[in-house]
């Protein structure tokens, strides 16, 4: 019986220790636990992500690399870029980011930055080198060193300024007048044509001649001075050549001229507009004033636009035909809008206005691609014909459009028939002519002879 005793007062000691070491048990499995996870942050492997925005192959004089570094786990803490050349390293670029925390997020998941290389101070000569950008992070994994990543770009320093020389600059040219400048460029560029306040005017190879170019410039009609006028050549490099040149400014005068907008023209043009601009509100002179303004704005832009891409080759030859019939307006014609007796608007008329007969058939002036034939706002159903090498002409009001997208059509060939759609008080054709979206006088182009003097003469000799 006393053993029978001592076995029982000894199984709740047993059940007691097998139940304290189960928690033992239980603790140290989850403090491994915690361990092993808190390893597996402290300790990740995951590199860097190293990015450039943008391709770089070279380096100019001067040069801006924008990069970005993504760490998505520990987060990044240095950021270190060179420039290496046969054994020589130059520091362009070093940012250190202090830890935050000792789990995810010790520094930040991303960083952007702006590398500066300027070819004085880093003292390496032309030819290939390395764009080096090492990135670590804050992960204890390498000896506590962290993750690196070290992405190597091959670049070519490239500091020679590409070589422009002047072979014809325009000497005169009016408001609204047109010319061309003819050049050279020593080498290969990325980018080249003329400046003329600040507007460009893109270069084309004159055929047969080697790194020679001919850019058509203009200016705009109510151009006040010209200043700044040059060739501008810039390399893959960045680095940029040029040759200054200058143009006298001849004298245009204009002519001002009133135009009456009574009820009967607007209860016959306001319902037009309205199929194709239904947000037009209030009344029906307000109505007439958005589409003269607001509307007009908008088909600016998308002539704007269409001019900025024209075709490479010269498509045209010689003079552009003139309509046959009276001019009703002219170029650059300042316009106020009367309506009983009072002023209400001011416009330019940037075009010539031809009347003949009724419907009569409208012919290409000169030889190009159709790339706009369809309603255009104030200038109704609208034709815009690309000469190549940033000249255009433009048809509206017409009746009906009697050609297609990217056709090619002939001088003479017929495109469409006159009429009084958009802004058009009667039937005639409103004809413009445009280089690189600049509205010119159509008068110099009808001329033969200011286009030998000015064009066919210089080019043929060059």
């Amino acid at each position: 019986m006393p053993s029978e005793t001592r076995l029982k007062s000894n199984a709740p000691r047993k059940s007691r220790f097998k139940l304290g070491r189960t928690v033992i048990l239980l603790l140290l499995l989850l403090i491994v636990s915690i361990g092993a996870i808190g390893a597996i942050i402290l300790f990740e492997t995951e590199k860097p992500l190293v990015t450039l925005r943008e391709e770089v192959r070279y380096l100019g004089r001067n040069a801006s690399i924008a990069f970005e570094i993504n760490d998505r786990k520990q987060g990044i803490r240095t950021v270190t870029a060179t420039i290496e050349q046969n054994g020589q390293s130059r520091e362009l670029f070093q940012k250190t980011f202090q830890r935050k925390t000792w789990y995810y997020g010790a520094g930040p998941a991303q960083s952007d930055g702006v590398i500066e290389f300027d070819s004085k101070k880093a003292k390496l000569k032309d030819g290939d080198a390395e764009l080096v950008i090492t990135a670590s992070d804050f992960s204890l994994n390498g000896m506590f060193t962290g993750n690196s990543t070290v992405q190597r770009f091959p670049v070519t320093i490239d500091t020679k300024l590409p070589k422009v020389t002047l072979e014809h600059t325009q000497r005169y040219i009016l408001p609204g007048g047109s010319g061309i400048v003819v050049y050279d460029v020593s080498e290969p560029v990325k980018k080249h044509g003329v400046l003329v306040n600040d507007v460009f005017f893109r270069g084309f190879p004159v055929p047969n001649r080697e790194n020679r170019f001919v850019a058509y410039i203009a200016l705009a009609w109510d151009t006040d001075k010209i200043e700044g006028s040059r060739v501008i050549a810039r390399d893959m490099a960045g680095n940029e050549g040029k040759a200054v040149f200058s143009m006298i400014k001849k004298k245009a005068d204009y002519k001002k001229d009133n135009i009456n907008v009574s009820d009967g023209f607007l209860e016959t043009k306001v319902p037009e507009f309205e199929q194709y601009y239904p947000d037009m509100q209030g009344s029906i002179l307000d109505k007439y004033l958005y589409t003269n303004n607001e509307v007009r704005r908008q088909n600016a832009d998308i002539i704007k636009k269409l001019c900025t891409t024209p075709q490479a080759d010269q498509l045209w030859k010689d003079k552009f035909l003139r309509m046959s019939g009276a001019s009703m307006a002219g170029y650059a014609d300042l316009r106020t809008y009367l309506y009983k007796g009072k002023a209400v608007d001011q416009q330019v008329h940037l075009g010539m206005d031809i009347a003949s007969t009724t419907a009569v058939e409208i012919k290409a002036a000169n030889r190009g691609k159709v790339i706009y034939a369809d309603y255009l706002g104030i200038y109704g159903n609208t034709v815009i014909l690309d000469h190549g090498q940033g000249l255009f002409s433009l048809y509206s009001h017409l009746s009906r459009i009697d050609t297609e997208l990217e056709e090619i059509v002939d001088q003479g060939a017929i495109i469409g028939r006159s009429g009084a759609t958009g802004m058009a008080g009667g039937d005639h054709l409103h004809f413009s002519v445009l280089v690189h979206g600049i509205f010119v006088t159509p008068v110099e182009w009808w001329d033969q002879h200011w286009i030998d003097v000015n064009i066919n003469d210089i080019t043929n000799q060059l």
